[in-house]
């Protein structure tokens, strides 16, 4: 094979590890967009009730692009500066999009993971949430559902202290350290501080049996720990719901939902 054509070969090859279709791995769920470089492999996938909704899919995929594009460009700096840290291959960023519930068939609460693998001792895990109005197409908080929601305010303490009752009983069912409490200043009663939250299922049908805040590995624990849920029932926060929020709560926790804790 002459000089020539063994270089146009290579080019290809460079060419198709630029931007490589959305293949999935055995056992995952085929990605919905995904990015492959010597210095990265990343991958955006959206589960099938979010493509369902074209706005919500839209969003979500739009968001979650601009994340892996984020990403790239830290790490082909990193690569060109110093390829000692790729050795193991290109470092890889997971990003899915996951529907949690349906609340009156207008309200979905929507888990984001992020998983990333840099080289180091472990890959790291990060959580987030979404909730969307379907009948406003558009990206919402839980304020509407409570009369109060600024910093500190009742509502806010209520839900804090429902937390921590609830991550001390988790904690001791794992066997955990129940002694180390530094992980409590981390939960503030601010929007903002508190913890990704999304709206519980009930067992009565269009309703939400309360809250539930997802805590990804180190937030209020040790890496070895895990993931945490903390669910807060909706009569905890009664005496703070708004007429939106008497609306739509209502009913207890399914028993599957409290097994999966």
């Amino acid at each position: 094979m002459s000089y020539s054509n063994l270089f146009r070969i290579v080019l290809v090859l460079a060419s198709i590890c630029v931007l490589s279709p959305a293949v999935a791995e055995p056992g995952k769920p085929k990605p919905d967009f995904a990015v492959k470089t010597k210095a990265i492999d990343g991958t955006v996938t959206l589960d099938a009730a979010i493509k369902a909704d074209a706005k919500l899919a839209e969003s979500c995929l739009a968001e979650g692009k601009k994340w892996i594009a984020e990403r790239r460009t830290e790490a082909e700096p990193e690569f060109k500066s110093d390829p000692e840290l790729f050795r193991n291959g290109p470092w890889t960023y997971e990003r899915s999009y996951t529907t949690d519930s349906l609340v009156a068939d207008r309200y979905v609460s929507i888990l984001r993971t992020d998983y990333s693998y840099t080289g180091g001792a472990h890959p790291n895990t990060d959580i987030d949430t979404i909730l969307w109005d379907k009948q406003l197409s558009r990206r919402i908080s839980i304020r509407p559902f409570f009369t109060d929601l600024s910093d500190g305010s009742p509502a806010m303490r209520a839900m804090v202290d429902g937390i921590v009752t609830a991550l001390k009983a988790e904690k001791k069912e794992r066997g955990a350290d129940e002694e180390d409490t530094a992980y409590i200043k981390s939960i503030e009663p601010k929007l903002l501080k508190i913890g990704p939250v999304t709206l519980a299922p009930s067992t009565t049908a269009g309703k939400s049996s309360g809250l539930t805040f997802h805590y990804a590995p180190y937030a209020v624990g040790a890496y070895a720990e895990g993931e945490y849920e903390a669910f807060v029932p909706w009569t905890a926060l009664k005496p703070y719901l708004s007429a939106d929020g008497s609306a739509i709560f209502g009913g207890d926790r399914p028993k599957q939902e409290r097994k999966a804790e």
